[in-house]
């Protein structure tokens, strides 16, 4: 029980997420495993890959499991065809291989942002079309915190009743507590999306879209071993009332080093990380459980 009124109203709300839904059958493998068995409570569809039709089935049987939109805008397929997008897509339909390119694309050609925005209203369509609750929307390689791509994504979120979205505001300090490989790397990404965070706070102040209060797992792609995530959830500070940690569950290795990994998988199941949870005082949640609860505080902590 807690000892006053003020621990009372800073009980953790815990989201456990795993992105790249849909992508490939191990990605839907892990994802089903860990929610059944571990501790995920949510999962980030990719409605352009390859194994979304089993992906929708098991939400569809599994209705505990929030489900948002991990929107695609790189490495990967389109939702239009080629032909619709001539700018941002390749003749097989492919989006931009390069992040960064794209995103000067982005920038600097009106055509290609008017092309974006048909492909992510094609991609918010495709999810709709599954009947599922739209519980958040994030997306691969976080192109949606893009200047020109977030009040396009913001809108559409909107739009098509999500009732979150990702804003990966990780902490420096304590990831490197817990691990300081690629210390320098890490203060880059840090910097650069804290950044990116603040141009969005703006937009966000006035919508009814729901963000955590911290994100994790920008910072570890990739390495989210039980070791760290343990730490990690015994080290979130007591003012943090909400926060998302998400990973890249699969039972196999694709992507190379940032992507979905069997290690992802093995810290959801983990006994070490539920005790870590237990431990906090932190209870499972969902973004849709975060609006419902009006646990929306959109503030930037510095790294």
């Amino acid at each position: 029980m807690p000892h006053n009124p003020r621990e009372a109203m800073s009980a953790l709300r815990l989201i456990f997420n795993g992105d790249d839904y849909g992508r490939a059958a191990s990605s839907n493998l892990a994802v089903g495993h860990a929610h059944e068995q571990g501790v995920l409570t949510s999962a980030s569809l990719m409605v352009t890959g390859e194994a979304v039709a089993r992906a929708v089935d098991y939400a569809r049987a599994h209705p505990a499991l929030a489900v948002g939109l991990h929107l695609a805008m790189t490495a990967t397929c389109g939702a239009l065809p080629a032909s619709q997008a001539p700018h941002l897509l390749d003749a097989l339909g492919r989006l931009p291989r390069d992040p960064a390119r794209a995103g000067i694309a982005c920038f600097f050609a009106p055509a290609v942002r008017r092309e974006l925005r048909r492909e992510l209203v094609a991609q918010f369509e495709r999810f709709r079309d599954t009947g599922l609750v739209l519980s958040h929307v994030d997306s691969h390689h976080l192109m949606h915190l893009h200047p020109t791509v977030f009040p396009i994504v913001v809108a559409l979120a909107e739009q098509y009743g999500a009732h979150g979205l990702r804003l990966p505001r990780d902490d420096l300090r304590r990831t490197l507590q817990l691990d300081r490989s690629q210390a320098a790397g890490k203060a880059s990404w840090a910097a650069i999306y804290a950044l990116l965070c603040r141009l969005a706070h703006g937009r966000l102040a006035s919508s009814p879209v729901t963000v955590a209060d911290r994100v994790y797992g920008l910072l570890q792609s990739g390495s989210m071993h039980e070791a760290f995530v343990a730490g990690l959830v015994r080290r979130i500070p007591r003012t943090v009332s909400s926060a998302e940690v998400y990973l890249h569950p699969s039972t196999q290795t694709y992507d190379g080093p940032y992507g979905p990994n069997p290690g992802d998988l093995a810290t959801l199941l983990s006994p070490r990380v539920r005790q870590a949870i237990d431990e906090r005082g932190a209870q499972l949640a969902t973004y849709p459980a975060l609006r419902s609860s009006s646990q929306r505080r959109v503030v930037c902590p510095g790294h």
